[in-house]
């Protein structure tokens, strides 16, 4: 019988269970660090909050709200330990293009639009996530996530410098908290040195006013709470908003998961995608009841957290309750934050997205990934985010496909001719110079690598008619296909035609250790009932073995190669008895 004492010890592992490994990250030092990256981050989303809110076309208070509990609940409810989620410039515009040919903004009816098509994204965000379809997330690769986060970073980086240069007395409170933070980085904490940069600038915007330079401050704030009522809206209603929210969902996930994806990525540890759509899903579900617009990650806000220390999600949880203190007990005194010293904190965030050392990687490595992801990079500044990601996805797409509809075919042999006392290692023959490494003429050996699909038969099929087409090809072909992965029934039809060639031309066809897969495919179609026996082999050894024999005498008598152990007892070998 367990005893009581053990009571904390599983609490802990069903909370793991629940929410995810973070919370055995959980101490005093964790909680201290992400209680104060919630700070910043609340003090910079309020600002945020209101700007979205108004790109929407809604009420300031309904950014701050989607500051508040779709943040919480996704921190808690989904995947990544970094992830902020809330409003975001590319979900307000998208929202209110998308709700502009239904109502105007001063229509009464344009806000419970914003609530039903909230409510909606949420469902399908969270049937996305339930019915594990978020998997469709991992064709976004790490090429495209590197461009997308060095567009990101661009991005926030020309946002926070315009912000900067309005006037010259913003540029220098700019300057002012950019060199705060960098400097003061080097004797505080993480975190700390953002939260310090943000009070000197405001100080120095402040000192400023008193001589007559005035900046431009965050102003006023509503001192409101968001209050919990189910959303007035109709069951039709949301069905009949089901286009818009379906885009408006795809976007935010596609969003969210690359952020999420790309900070899991830096961190070297996992990331769920299904658990993201429904945690993702909740929180809009949530804010839906609360005059919440629709939320998804945020890249500055995730970026911010992460440089102030966040390790947890609950600095995601701190963030929103922060908000909601300083709302009731700090809104006069935030009014004098400066909107320049915020920028100047972003162009830190920004500078931290940037990852020079994997850029030189990937074009050192791969230049059609490069080009990947240069190309997301500057659709990630052309376009909108969720376009650049789509984009990513789709070059990442058609490059794979192309490379997967050309498998690896090379021509095997022996580095040397037949010799009782050495061993002979197989070698790629095609990497030899022409005419160095000798083949036999009746046998070829083919290594395949890679699948056989509808897209790669052309491929193939070219190849192995080029075998047959040389001047003196050798009538019997062995594919070693241990590498074959995969075969469809394009593929399967095409061995099939192989077959016939090759024995229409006085050959065969043999296979080397083919995939239980493949072997699956090929008895339920037949093939191997006319392939016949001893067409298939277990090792390179006993394969050859059974078809030097079959070998054509005439031609084995006038053979100068003799690569094969078997040429010795073959007619013109030196052990041949007739």
């Amino acid at each position: 019988m367990k005893r009581m004492t053990d009571w904390p010890a599983r609490l802990r592992a069903g909370a793991v269970r629940a929410w995810g490994p973070w919370v055995g990250m959980v101490d005093r030092n964790s909680v201290r660090a992400d209680a104060q990256a919630g700070l910043v981050g609340a003090i910079v989303v309020l600002p945020q909050g209101i700007a979205f809110a108004a790109l929407a076309g809604l009420p300031p208070a309904w950014g701050l709200y989607t500051s508040i509990v779709p943040c919480i609940v996704a921190a808690l409810a989904g995947s990544s330990r970094l992830l902020v989620s809330g409003p975001s410039n590319a979900i307000s515009l998208a929202l209110a293009s998308m709700l502009a040919p239904l109502a105007a903004v001063d229509n009464p009816a344009y806000p419970l639009l914003a609530v039903a098509v909230t409510l909606a994204v949420g469902i399908l965000q969270a049937t996305l996530g339930l019915l594990r379809l978020g998997a469709i997330t991992n064709f976004i690769s790490p090429t495209v996530m590197l461009g997308f986060l060095t567009g990101a970073a661009v991005l926030i980086g020309i946002q926070a410098g315009h912000d900067m240069v309005v006037s010259w007395p913003e540029f220098a409170v700019g300057a002012v908290t950019l060199a705060t933070a960098i400097v003061s980085r080097r004797w505080l904490g993480t975190g700390q040195h953002l939260l310090a940069a943000l009070v000197v600038g405001s100080v120095c915007a402040f000192g400023m006013s008193r001589f007559g330079l005035d900046t431009i401050l965050v102003g006023a704030l509503p001192q409101t709470l968001p209050q919990l009522h189910a959303p007035p809206v109709s069951w039709g209603e949301v069905r009949k908003l089901g286009g818009i929210a379906f885009a408006l969902a795809i976007i935010a996930l596609g969003q969210t998961i690359a952020i999420g994806r790309a900070m899991a990525s830096r961190h070297g540890e996992p990331f769920d995608p299904n658990r993201e759509c429904l945690g993702q899903g909740l929180s809009n579900i949530a804010g839906s009841m609360f005059s919440c617009m629709v939320s998804s990650g945020s890249i500055n806000r995730t970026a911010l957290s992460e440089e102030s220390g966040a390790r947890t999600p609950l600095a995601a949880v701190f963030s929103g309750l922060m908000v909601i203190v300083l709302l009731v007990i700090a809104s006069p005194v935030l009014a004098y934050i400066s909107a320049a010293a915020i920028a100047g904190l972003l162009l830190v965030v920004a500078w931290g997205l940037l990852d020079v050392a994997q850029w030189r990687r990937v074009l050192h490595l791969d230049r059609t990934e490069a080009a990947i992801a240069l190309g997301t990079f500057v659709a990630t500044l052309t376009f909108s985010l969720d376009a650049a990601i789509l984009g990513g996805v789709a070059a990442s797409l058609v490059t794979y496909l192309y490379r997967s509809a050309r498998p690896s075919l090379r021509t095997m042999g022996f580095n040397k001719t037949y010799d009782e006392n050495s061993l002979r290692p197989f070698v790629i023959v095609d990497d030899a110079p022409a005419g160095t490494l000798p083949e036999c003429p009746q046998l070829k050996l083919l290594r395949m690598e890679g699948s056989v699909y509808f897209g790669a038969v052309a491929h193939v099929a070219e190849y192995l008619h080029m075998l047959r087409s040389e001047t003196e090809p050798a009538k019997r072909l062995m594919v070693m296909t241990k590498g074959m992965t995969t075969i469809d029934m394009a593929g399967a039809e095409m061995w099939d035609a192989e077959l016939l060639r090759r024995r229409a031309m006085g050959g065969d066809l043999y296979f080397h250790r083919p995939r239980p897969q493949v072997m699956s495919v090929w008895q339920r179609g037949g093939f191997l009932d006319r392939l016949g026996p001893n067409h298939i082999f277990a090792s390179k050894r006993d394969a050859i073995a059974t078809i030097v024999p079959q070998l054509e005498d005439d031609i084995c008598a006038r053979c100068t190669a003799r690569i094969f152990d078997e040429c010795r007892f073959r007619p013109g070998g030196a052990e041949y008895k007739p």
